[in-house]
Parts: structure tokens; C-alpha cells; sequence
């Protein structure tokens, strides 16, 4: 039942369940409290009247001279004199009596509530006792009086405990209309903040269904600012629609690049077979037409084995585990073997701090210095010269090759990076176009960069920056 309500009502009835349990505890805590409280007073307030009273009876032998017109204390014959009645004394307030008895324990004034049920109970002097009478509970308290003349005399306090349930019924009906208002306040509030909450999962969901359904990866969330868990989610998903929408516009371009590049030597090849079919051909002949199809053969072979590995490399295969390696060595040893090509008469030059470390893959990096010095030699003029440097910092080794060639313009230094472009098709023979492209890959794959400076006619430097461990 629970796992087919929305995300929203879960979080709304654990929440309303809580709420509505702590609010219950509360209201219990509330009506406790008070009502110790309050009984608690009550008992207080009945020991205060009964004790303030004991000092308002007092016995005098004779009347003569006690009495004025102003008097309003109240009088009685006992034994052989006259009890006066202070009019200070409190005989009903607030609920208390103040009930007066004789030594023998019959009541001579004041007003009983239980109407002399209590007339029974035993004195206890100072002593607060609780009574039933007739289902309903009072409070008592006795003292005795020890003025002359009236030792022995008892002033007895009762109030019923329907006096504290009073103002605790008052507290209560209070309470609970303040703690209903409460909850539903909090519930609905709870509702409120939890749609607004979770309305960024909707979006998220409303997005994925809409990429889903039309393969449109241009849209995006757009939660706006917002520094909570679901707006860093959304931005997390914007970003993966960014690199899923690059990656795909990179395997369309990818793919139109690969067939474009095939085109040309399959046409080729298509031409001489159908050549070599249509028309008598000597045996010299049959041989060059051969020979034409296996350089084109060769050239889609090279072609399609740097593909996969530039793939390879993008999708950071398994194939190429990393370890830490003498950078500087594998360098000098690569211009070591480089300089014997002496391609135009071109003159290699190294420079190579010692001690180069890096993490990286063997294979990678030769590929790259490979790459590098190669179109540096492509690129060259007659009898010039290639210089190659490897220093360090604190951080990154920085590896430098640079040409005295013919330079490359302004636009087209950002192009050179790009699959399949190049920049001169009369100095790319034997080239298929991936080998800068294949340099910027795989000093991303390093963590590191590429970067180019050149001017037209003045040669190029290209720049690699690798980190260093």
C-alpha cells in the first residue's frame, strides 16, 4: 500500500505521524504539569487560610468594653465567657472552608461543604489529609487553637478537588485547541515545504522522460540557484546531459569524419579494380594498379588501427595502465632514435632536465613525443632544425618541440586539434590528419594539456604539460 503513494504523501504522513505523537505526548506533559501544579497551590492556599485564621478567634471572660457600634466580629457564649469571631476570619473563599469545632469535636461555626460528612475524621493538628464523600474528593486541614480559653477549640480547612480541575479543564480546552490548530498548521505546512522540496526530483523526472522519449539531450533542468542536495543533483544531471550531448555529437562527427576520410582510397581502390576489369592490361600494368590498391589498402589499414586507438584512449580503456615512469628517459631515448631519420637534413636537438617523473603509460607518451617530433619533421623546411626540451616545475613536466617551419596561421591553431584537419594537404603525405588530435588525447588521459605557439613563415612550438609525481 505504502510503496504506491507519492514520495510527497510519504513524507507528509511520517511527518504528520510525528507530529501528531509529539503534540499528544505534549498536551499530556501540559495537563500533568498543571495538574501538580495546581493541586499543588490548592493544598498551599488551604494550609495559608486555615493558618491566618488561628490568630482570628480569641476567648474573653466578659463583653463589657469589647464591644462598639463599629464591630462587626461576630460573638457566641462559651463556657464561662464569649468566643469572638475576628472579621478578618475567612470563613469561605476561593472554594476553602473554614469550619470551627469545640473540643468534643461539634461543629459551632462556619459552614461544612460535605455537610458534616467530614464531622467524623479524626483530628490531626497540622495535618493535611484526603477524604471521599459520596464519590467526591476534598482536601482537609486541621488545627488546633492553643490561645486562652480556647485550647482545644479545632479549626478544620476543606476544599473539594473540583477547584484544581477547574482551571486544569480551562488549561486543558486551551491546549487542545492550540495544539489541533498545530498540527494542522504543520501538516499542511509539512505538505507545502515537501511539494516545493521534491519539485526539482519532478523536473528531473519530467526531463529524463522527455530526453527518453524524443532523444532531444538539448534540454536541461535549469533549476536556477540553490545551494541544497537537489539542486547540486540537478546540476549534477545538467552536467552529465552536457557530456552525454558532447559525446554523442562527438561519435556523429566522429563517424562522418571516419566516412569521409574512407571515402577517397575506397573510390580509389574502386576505380583501379574496376579499371583493371574493364581493359586489357599489360603485366607491368596489372602490377601498378596492385601496387596503387595496396598503398590505399594500407592507408585505410592505418587509418582504421589509429581510429581505434584514439578510441581507445577517449573511452580511457583498461588497455592503458598507468605506473610511474622516467619521462626524461624515455624522451632522450626516443630523440636518440628519432635524429637518425634526418628526414630533409633536418638537425634534432634535445634538451632534457634528468629525473623527469611521471604516472602515465609507456606506450602513451612514446606515442606523443612520437606524434610530435614526427609532424615537426612533416612540417620543416630543408636542412632545418627541431629542438626538443623537457623541463619541470613544482608541479607539471613541460615538454617542448619546436620547428623552424612553415608555421601555422592565427585561425587554424585551434583546428589542428581536431580529427582529420590539416592545415597544409602538400605537406601531409602519409598522414590520416590524427596525429595532434591523438597528442591533445592523450595528455587529457595524463591529466595534462597541449597548447601551440607559432607564427607563418617563423615555425611552431608545441607545448605539452604533464603533472609530475
Amino acid at each position: 500500500m505504502m510503496k504506491k503513494l507519492p514520495l510527497k504523501l510519504k513524507i507528509t504522513l511520517w511527518f504528520s505521524t510525528m507530529l501528531i505523537f509529539l503534540v499528544t505526548l505534549s498536551y499530556v506533559l501540559v495537563i500533568s504539569v498543571s495538574n501538580s501544579v495546581l493541586l499543588k497551590n490548592l493544598r498551599s492556599d488551604l494550609i495559608m487560610t486555615v493558618e491566618d485564621n488561628v490568630d482570628e478567634v480569641e476567648y474573653y471572660d466578659s463583653l463589657q468594653g469589647v464591644i462598639d457600634d463599629n464591630d462587626n466580629d461576630h460573638y457566641f457564649a462559651y463556657k464561662d465567657g464569649y468566643v469572638e469571631i475576628d472579621d478578618d476570619f475567612i470563613g469561605v473563599m476561593n472554594g476553602i472552608y473554614s469550619v470551627i469545632y469545640d473540643e468534643s469535636g461539634v461543629q459551632i461555626y462556619g459552614t461544612d461543604p460535605t455537610n458534616k460528612k467530614t464531622d467524623g475524621e479524626a483530628f490531626s493538628d497540622k495535618g493535611l489529609k484526603t477524604v471521599y464523600v459520596g464519590g467526591k474528593r476534598y482536601y482537609i486541614y486541621d488545627r488546633r487553637l492553643t490561645n486562652r480559653g480556647v485550647e482545644n477549640m479545632w479549626i478544620r480547612g476543606i476544599v473539594s478537588h473540583e477547584k484544581a480541575d477547574e482551571p486544569i479543564s480551562d488549561v486543558a480546552r486551551r491546549s487542545m485547541i492550540a495544539l489541533i490548530v498545530l498540527v494542522i498548521l504543520g501538516i499542511g505546512g509539512g505538505y507545502i515545504i515537501a511539494m516545493k522540496s521534491l519539485k526539482p526530483i519532478k523536473d528531473i523526472e519530467e526531463v529524463a522522460r522527455d530526453i527518453s522519449q524524443s532523444g532531444d539531450l538539448k534540454k536541461r533542468i535549469k533549476l536556477g540557484k540553490g545551494n541544497d542536495e537537489l539542486h547540486s543533483l540537478a546540476d549534477t544531471f545538467d552536467t552529465m546531459f552536457d557530456r552525454l550531448e558532447n559525446s554523442f555529437e562527438s561519435e556523429k562527427q566522429f563517424t562522418n569524419d571516419v566516412s569521409h576520410e574512407l571515402r577517397t582510397p575506397m573510390a580509389v581502390i574502386m576505380a583501379q579494380c574496376d579499371y583493371a576489369l574493364s581493359e586489357e592490361m599489360t603485366q607491368e600494368e596489372y602490377k601498378e594498379s596492385i601496387e596503387l590498391i595496396r598503398r590505399q589498402g594500407g592507408k585505410m589499414s592505418k587509418m582504421i588501427t589509429e581510429m581505434l586507438e584514439f578510441s581507445r584512449i577517449e573511452r580511457r580503456s583498461e588497455k592503458y595502465p598507468v605506473e610511474e615512469l622516467d619521462f626524461s628517459e624515455l624522451v632522450e631515448n626516443l630523440c636518440d632514435d628519432l635524429a637518425l631519420l634526418k628526414t630533409k637534413n633536418i638537425k634534432l636537438e634535445c634538451e632534457i632536465e634528468p629525473g623527469i617523473r611521471v604516472k602515465g603509460n609507456h606506450m602513451l607518451l612514446t606515442r606523443l613525443v612520437n606524434n610530435l617530433v614526427s609532424n615537426a619533421y612533416r612540417y620543416g623546411v630543408e636542412n632545418g632544425k627541431i629542438t626538443v626540451t623537457l623541463l619541470s616545475n613544482s608541479k607539471n613536466a613541460m615538454l617542448s618541440v619546436k620547428d623552424d617551419g612553415i608555421g601555422i596561421a592565427k585561425d587554424e591553431q585551434e583546428k589542428i586539434f581536431r580529427r582529420f584537419y590539416q592545415s597544409d594537404p602538400s605537406h601531409s603525405s602519409g598522414g590520416t590528419g590524427l596525429g595532434l588530435s591523438m597528442v591533445k588525447e592523450i595528455a587529457s588521459f595524463h591529466n595534462g594539456s597541449v597548447c601551440v605557439k607559432s607564427e607563418p613563415g617563423q615555425g611552431s612550438e608545441f607545448l605539452v604539460r604533464i603533472p609530475t609525481v
